[in-house]
């Protein structure tokens, strides 16, 4: 995201009414970290709605995540150790021979730019906003791409970084259409960095059982489908030579003991990851059901999210905000992100909100 892109985007906050709430201010306005969502302490004290009353819908975060169970004790007292049970684990789950832990995929987005001597960087755009910053500010020449140069500019970039499925806009590409990119980009020594975050509902098109392959890197994270994003614990598929040297510029002991833990024990619960599959499919289906019948259609969406672009986006983001609901604001292009309700009191919550935001005919405009 550039400069200009970071400027409008906080000022469309503010005019959301989002920033100014009177207390310390959140990340949102300090220089040089960008907005997310799930900044829900700010937006309650600014709409004067206590924290437990809020339906946070913002983050595109399994609500009803893989249940932790009771953490030894002996794990807080212990510094982490690599011969643990994490990394078969891992290895196992993703179809790899070769990982990198790694603290939430984030530390890898800011990480991996510092490998490369200055390059020409070609970022999905919208797309999650981290990828294109850290790249920056590492010194790389950034230059934002939509879906529809994808393939002009594989041809050229030396980097190309994709978010699959995108975030927000939910775009899937073929797994032909991937393996196309990356020869491309390799026959000049160039990197796919594939950040798969939201995937793990379809693991069937993922592209980590190829990452051992050059100038290939995947990054996925326990953050979106196991719900863990508080544990940060992410993973890094690449050539074992570059997983050598990211792990040596982050150093030693990034993931906590107990995070390692709780990681090992999802990673190989496999009854609970069907499942989870199951219902996430079908949540997804019902958000986007919902939304269309109040006028909202999505353009797209996966399991966990769904992206409905439109002009009153400000509007709605407040209006709902009002009622305690909160969900991801995005300026370019101007958009709603609409994460799942954790139980059915709040599906009927947000069908009710949504009805009273059609009655008003805010909600009725084609988008």
């Amino acid at each position: 995201m550039s400069a200009t892109s970071r400027r409008t985007e906080q000022s469309v906050l503010e005019q959301s009414g989002i920033e100014q709430s009177g207390i310390e201010q959140s990340n949102i306005a300090q220089p040089g970290l960008l907005h997310h969502g799930g900044c829900l302490r700010q937006a309650a004290a600014h709409y004067g709605i206590p924290l437990a009353q809020w339906l946070d819908i913002s983050t595109g975060i399994n609500p009803n995540g893989w249940p932790v169970p009771a953490i030894p004790s002996s794990a807080w007292a212990r510094l982490p150790e690599a011969n643990d049970s994490l990394e078969p684990a891992a290895c196992a789950y993703y179809d790899v021979k070769h990982i990198l832990p790694v603290a939430g995929s984030q530390a890898a987005i800011q990480a991996l730019p510092r490998l490369r001597p200055p390059s020409r960087v070609n970022v999905l755009h919208p797309g999650y906003a981290e990828h294109a910053h850290a790249w920056q500010q590492a010194g790389h020449t950034v230059l934002p791409v939509s879906i529809e140069h994808l393939d002009s500019t594989a041809s050229r970039a030396d980097i190309l970084v994709l978010i699959h499925p995108n975030n927000p806009t939910a775009v899937r590409f073929s797994m032909a259409q991937l393996h196309h990119w990356h020869t491309q980009l390799i026959s000049r020594g160039g990197w796919l960095v594939v950040d798969e975050a939201f995937i793990d509902d379809t693991p069937e098109h993922s592209l980590t059982p190829y990452s051992a392959r050059p100038g290939l890197i995947v990054l996925r994270s326990l953050g979106k489908f196991f719900g863990l994003a508080g544990a940060r614990v992410g993973f890094v598929c690449a050539q074992p030579e570059l997983l050598a040297r990211l792990q040596t510029l982050l150093g030693p002991w990034s993931i906590n003991t107990p995070a390692r833990w709780i990681a090992s024990m999802a990673l190989a619960d496999r009854e609970w990851q069907q499942r989870t599959r199951q219902r996430l499919i079908s949540n997804g289906e019902r958000l986007y059901t919902m939304l269309t019948q109040h006028g909202l259609k999505p353009n797209a969406g996966c399991s966990l999210f769904q992206w409905v672009p439109t002009p009153q986006a400000v509007q709605l983001h407040q209006r709902l905000a009002a009622t305690g609901i909160l969900t991801r604001l995005f300026t370019e292009p101007t958009g709603l992100r609409f994460g799942l309700p954790n139980n059915e009191a709040n599906w009927q919550r947000l069908d009710t909100a949504l009805r009273q935001l059609t009655i008003s005919n805010l909600g009725s405009t084609n988008i």
